[in-house]
């Protein structure tokens, strides 16, 4: 995709004195001057490429070409300048061609060679437009284009005149495999083609690949769009075209003297399912004794082979595995059996090879079976008539690496204010031969702070977790895993916290359940999910300064159990520029059981809540939601919005939601113009404390971040946050911290900053440095930042981004 960009004058430069660094303005000029310097005489620098389209009235929004689909098709782009400048271009002419020492070599690599006119590429650029015009139906489509020259830099300007379509007329169907022709009868509801439509020759081919796919769903394993063609007839007038749509037979092979034979489409049966569970590709190659090694165990209609032991055990592969023998050929089946395996996150990569058993066709009567809609007990349904033919079906699966291990890092800094936090972990995918997943997490966190007197805490805890590839569950459910990858989920962890005010221990248990749609969507429930807080010591000073009584009442020992749930959408594809949404929804209600059997069963100690095994057990519900919308502008450049919002509300039991439900804004993953618990509630002035506590129940957060490419595995990032916290219909003690429609807006906390990252392929190093614009928590007429000092600023870094 081309983009149209405007050459800065010096007078442009001069105006722009005022509100740019002066090194910035300087680097300008030299790149405008130097932009085409080196430019050989009678050539033309590339400055700028445009599409124009003559629209046609008749045609709908639909119809009508677009410049991106054209600028597709365009052989030369202008070179890429950056913050409006031609500053690559500048580097790269910079460079002495004659001198390789590393200083020229450098600005030969980040910069960027000049494009020079090529009337060729030009020419072909309009013709592959017309082609494409004429291919969507536009029989009549011109194209033309027209350069601009001013001094050695040249503008192209394609110009695109549609005209009006041709339209399909009447459509026909010449099927020279007579035995196809009820089966593609049966799903013509589905058909691409009308009467009516604009002659395009894409829905052309989408609707051979349609009726291709629908045939090998039945059993047709050779069938392919080959098989399938088209005659077009434009003389019938008034701008229409009669199709012809020709179905023909298989090519079984050739004669003696190089003629082609030609047979009814066959019908595939699979026969005989191999398995290689543990394949070695480059033992298969290089050992010689590698196949004699190798033994075979049949297990449901599947034929396990494998070298001393399986690795995996065989009813996991049976699980994972729909195909089974004497079945008709399927190829959704297939995809999601490959899907299945490679979902299983134990293997790296998985093949699966068909092959034509010998003598093994059948003639069954005339009829063949399929498996469709109206299928017996044995899933398989009666069609058309024809013979049958067998398949062997062998499946390869090379194993990953079955242990790994992993290194998370988050830190936060200010002019008095430092804050490390690291994760290691380690993995085990197959801990006993079923595909489990073994996962165990040492996190440790460390944070330091000076304002009257140095004040330091840190955390240290570990998690453990086991992941199964099915569900576990006192009934019997879902025999054969039909829910598209099934995970049981058990986790277990502990934390201890040391703060300048309190101590406490944090353990907890969570079992459950984890599947997808088979496309973007993953839901997640955990039927149990058990957290016990242990307060073990508190400053009765820190707390008599808590003014707000909702706050007071979160810094308690409490037991949290109850159900949780998330749903999870996300369409962007593994290593891929495109356009892409994410969401996550979560939600947690706590208590509600206990608290129905505490009041059936329980007795009444004279206080005024409810206790567990000598716990006040924690009533509640919250939910969150976060959703980041990515809009690709170009390579590595790309446009990325996220809101969030969450609430949460104490009842019954409760008069507070426990401290570490609560919401709170700042650090590396939200604003990050403030440390993290440092913003808000509202527009409440922060009282003075050494150690930052600012939390809230209801927490609205939008952030825009522009990312685009700075030079070979650094990227650069502008990004602006918007969010604050407040209280929502409970505890809050101060108005100015309580969430009202009318006024919120004002009590929004704003900040921008820059950010770079470091892209490593297998994980990105980040550094965010954020400066606040609009504190609410200052006093009135001080709130937006006038005069840019360091304690107004935060610098993060993490891996991976923020969102």
């Amino acid at each position: 995709m081309s983009r149209i960009f405007r050459s800065d004058s010096f007078a442009e430069a001069a105006k722009r004195r005022l509100r740019l660094p002066v090194v910035v303005v300087c680097g300008c000029l030299l790149a405008a001057c130097s932009a085409t310097r080196h430019i050989p005489s009678g050539q033309y620098l590339l400055s700028k490429s445009d599409v124009r389209i003559e629209r046609e009235k008749q045609l709908t929004r639909d119809e009508q070409a677009t410049r991106t689909e054209l600028e597709q098709f365009i052989r030369q782009h202008p070179t890429k300048r950056f913050l409006g400048t031609n500053f690559y271009l500048w580097a790269y002419n910079s460079a002495d061609p004659d001198k390789t020492n590393w200083w020229n070599r450098f600005k030969r690599r980040i910069g960027k060679e000049p494009v020079l006119l090529d009337s060729t590429l030009t020419a072909r650029s309009a013709e592959g437009m017309k082609i494409y015009l004429n291919g969507k139906g536009f029989l009549d489509a011109s194209t033309a284009f027209r350069v601009d020259t001013s001094g050695k830099k040249a503008k192209v300007t394609y110009l695109a005149r549609q005209g009006e379509p041709y339209r399909i007329g009447s459509i026909r169907y010449d099927f020279r495999d007579r035995s196809l022709q009820s089966i593609i009868f049966s799903d013509t509801i589905s058909t691409l083609l009308h009467t009516g439509d604009i002659f395009d020759a894409n829905t052309l081919d989408d609707e051979r690949v349609r009726i291709t796919s629908f045939l090998k769903n039945r059993g047709y394993y050779n069938f392919s769009i080959n098989n399938i063609s088209y005659v077009a007839d434009s003389t019938a007038g008034n701008r229409t075209v009669n199709l012809t749509m020709v179905v023909k037979r298989y090519m079984a092979g050739y004669t003696a003297e190089g003629e082609a034979t030609l047979d009814d489409n066959r019908i595939y049966r699979i026969r005989n399912i191999y398995i290689y569970p543990d394949y070695n590709p480059s033992a298969a190659v290089s050992d010689s004794l590698y196949e004699s090694r190798l033994d075979t165990l049949d297990y449901k209609g599947l034929k396990i082979v494998y070298d001393t032991r399986s690795k995996v055990r065989a009813e996991i592969l049976r699980r994972t595995i729909s195909l089974y023998p004497n079945y008709l050929y399927n190829a959704d089946e297939v995809k999601r059996t490959y899907e299945n395996i490679m979902r299983l996150d134990y293997y790296k990569s998985a093949s699966i090879l068909f092959s034509e058993a010998e003598g093994d066709t059948l003639l069954r009567d005339n009829r063949i079976t399929y498996i469709g809609q109206s299928q017996d007990s044995t899933g398989i349904g009666e069609a058309s008539y024809g013979t049958e033919h067998y398949l062997n079906c062998t499946i390869f699966c090379t194993p990953a690496l079955r242990q790994g291990y992993s290194l998370e890092l988050e830190g936060t800094t200010s002019a008095d204010y430092f804050g490390i936090a690291a994760t290691v972990g380690y993995q085990n995918r197959n801990l006993f031969r079923g595909v489990e997943l073994f996962d165990i997490k040492v996190r440790g966190g460390y944070e330091f702070m000076r304002v009257k007197q140095k004040r330091n805490s840190f955390e240290l805890g570990v998690s453990t977790s086991f992941s199964f590839p099915r569900f576990i569950t006192p009934l019997r459910i879902d025999r054969y895993n039909r829910a598209f990858n099934p995970r049981t989920k058990v986790e277990v962890s502990y934390s201890v916290q040391r703060r300048p005010y309190y101590h406490r221990t944090l353990a907890s248990g969570v079992w459950g359940y984890t599947w997808g749609n088979g496309k973007n969507s993953t839901f997640v429930l955990r039927p149990a999910d058990i957290s016990v807080v242990k307060l073990r010591q508190i400053d009765t000073a820190f707390l008599e300064q808590l003014q707000n009584p909702y706050l007071r009442n979160s810094y308690e020992s409490q037991l949290i159990a109850g159900l949780s749930g998330s749903y999870i959408f996300n369409n962007q594809k593994i290593n891929t520029e495109r356009n892409s949404l994410a969401l996550r929804f979560n939600f947690e209600t706590n208590g509600n059981l206990i608290d129905g059997l505490s009041h059936l069963f329980g007795r009444s100690s004279g206080e005024e809540y409810y206790k567990l095994f000598g716990i006040r057990y924690a009533q509640y519900f919250r939910f969150d939601l976060n959703l980041a919308r990515k809009f690709v502008l170009g390579p590595k450049t790309s446009l990325v919005y996220r809101f969030y919002g969450g609430w949460g509300y104490a009842y019954g039991n409760s008069t507070s939601i426990p401290f570490e439900r609560l919401f709170y804004c700042g650090g590396s993953n939200s604003m990050r113009g403030w440390l993290a618990r440092t913003l808000g509630p509202g527009n409440e002035v922060r009282w003075v404390s050494d150690y930052p506590t600012q939390l809230g129940n209801f927490k609205l957060e939008t952030n825009l971040e522009a990312r685009f490419p700075v030079w070979g595995i650094l990227q650069g990032a502008l990004f602006f946050d918007v969010g604050n916290i407040w209280f929502l219909g409970q505890g809050g003690y101060g108005e100015e911290s309580q969430f009202k429609i009318d006024r919120f807006y004002k009590q929004l906390g704003f900040n921008t900053g820059l950010g770079a990252r470091f892209d490593f392929s297998f994980f990105v190093f980040r550094i965010d440095w954020g400066i606040k614009l609009h504190n609410p928590n200052e006093a009135a007429g001080q709130r937006w930042i006038q005069n840019f000092r360091m304690q107004n600023t935060t610098l993060n870094f993490g891996v991976g981004y923020p969102f």
